[in-house]
């Protein structure tokens, strides 16, 4: 049976407490994750008494951080991501749009949401809609909707083919060599306007 033993955080542990708090954790937990790392060390009077402005610094922060998130959450409220990403004809992606991918987005649109905050159990790996939580600590969660689309160019040429009535077996190898040289011949200019 673990035993749970008593010990005074030294800086503050995400989902355990801030600094200069005794919280009762298990033994294995103390032992091979807080104590080696220096994140925490048993407690006496003294040290308590020294960690107590720290203490109140953290808890400072940690209210500041919350009304933050708060505030990002009330902005998440029904947003919809949209994520075009290359797949193959079945719309299942060439790689996969991770928690990393989700964030940098939502960066890129102007909420701080980190990696560790969105809670994507597995990878997405096919085209479609898809409802993602973004949650802070325990209590703060939102939910919102990522929509993986495609930019395969099969797809679009398929789409271009349901219009004309064309052979695409004369017409789509010239116009695919033609959209695959554009980029490379950028490519070889910018590659040697650098050098």
């Amino acid at each position: 049976m673990a035993k749970n033993i008593e010990l005074l955080l030294v800086e503050s542990v995400e989902n355990l407490g801030l600094v200069g708090e005794v919280v009762r954790v298990r033994a294995g937990y103390a032992r091979n994750y807080l104590l080696p790392l220096g994140m925490a060390e048993f407690p006496t009077e003294e040290r308590i008494v020294e960690l107590q402005s720290a203490r109140v610094e953290a808890a400072a922060k940690a209210d500041a951080l919350r009304e933050e998130q708060v505030a990002i959450l009330g902005k998440l409220g029904g947003i919809v991501l949209t994520l075009r990403r290359p797949t193959n004809d079945k719309g299942i992606l060439y790689g996969s749009v991770s928690q990393r991918d989700i964030s940098d987005a939502l960066i890129q649109g102007g909420f701080n949401v980190g990696i560790s905050a969105v809670r994507l159990s597995v990878a997405i790996r096919r085209t479609g809609n898809y409802e993602v939580p973004i949650q802070f600590g325990k209590e703060l969660r939102e939910v919102i909707t990522v929509v993986v689309e495609s930019e395969s160019v099969i797809e679009e040429m398929s789409d271009e083919g349901t219009e004309e009535s064309v052979d695409p077996a004369v017409d789509s190898s010239p116009a695919g060599d033609s959209e695959m040289d554009a980029p490379a011949a950028e490519g070889s200019e910018s590659a040697s306007d650098e050098s």
